[in-house]
């Protein structure tokens, strides 16, 4: 039996992180998802990987929960069903934290905590066929895990609009909202995922990550002294590391820094 979770590393550093259960639509259950946290995790440690991009096997690129899985849930009772939540918790958390730069390379619809999935990557390309919706008010439950990282993503307008609707989004319309950057045709997505790829390949692997954690550093805060005082230790520290030496020296010789081959 083929692993519910697929791993291909190039040989530039570029991670291609595959769901696939394609046949089932890439609907995740206990086993996937401790299985596709373990990978990311595994990924993020890894000082050779510049980049991840997650995608899907098939036609979908999930359809979040599996049947089985919540036919499993209706038996379990409250520490049964906490544990299994804070794994998927996990699992979020896990990729919208990862260091490395991350592509969500959307070759098909998703729905619930597949959308999230999409939300907790850096950048998100789509196909233009693409369908996606928050359809857990139609259970009598609400998309909680996957709430702060959709409204983050949409803001929470239109999530007052698609939490309570159900309502499925096109990719034009998502694109719109803010899930997804960009939509291609079917025929184009390897392509713009190439690119992508070779536009993050010339950057800094260790600014990239820095970048990414100031992000999250400041996102919340007002701007004010703390803050001020944080960014200025910040592009300090940068600056007098080996990265930031080598970016800035390579630029001033008209060279390419080392860390693009």
């Amino acid at each position: 039996m083929e692993e519910a979770v697929l791993l291909k590393v190039s040989p530039q550093g570029i991670a291609t992180v595959t769901l696939n259960r394609g046949e089932l639509h890439n609907a995740l259950d206990d086993k996937m998802v401790e299985l596709l946290t373990a990978t990311l995790q595994t990924l993020a440690e890894d000082d050779s990987i510049r980049a991840v991009i997650l995608t899907g096997e098939g036609i979908s690129f999930s359809a979040g929960h599996d049947s089985a899985w919540m036919r499993r849930l209706t038996d379990y009772d409250e520490a049964q069903l906490r544990r299994d939540a804070e794994r998927l918790s996990t699992l979020l958390e896990t990729l919208d934290h990862l260091p490395k730069p991350t592509i969500a390379r959307v070759q098909g619809s998703a729905f619930g905590i597949g959308a999230a999935l999409i939300a907790c990557c850096d950048v998100s390309i789509s196909v233009a066929e693409a369908l996606f919706c928050f359809s857990d008010v139609k259970l009598g439950i609400i998309p909680a895990l996957a709430a702060p990282y959709i409204v983050r993503a949409i803001g929470p307008r239109a999530a007052r609009r698609y939490f309570v609707t159900a309502e499925r989004i096109n990719a034009g319309k998502a694109r719109r909202l803010g899930l997804i950057h960009q939509t291609v045709e079917n025929d184009e997505l390897d392509d713009a995922v190439d690119h992508m790829c070779r536009q993050l390949l010339l950057n800094g692997p260790q600014a990239m990550i820095a970048a990414k954690q100031l992000i999250r550093d400041i996102e919340h805060r007002d701007i004010g002294p703390e803050v001020i005082a944080l960014t200025v230790d910040r592009i300090v520290a940068l600056r007098r590391s080996d990265e930031g030496q080598e970016g800035v020296k390579a630029f001033l010789e008209m060279r390419k820094p080392g860390w693009i081959d």
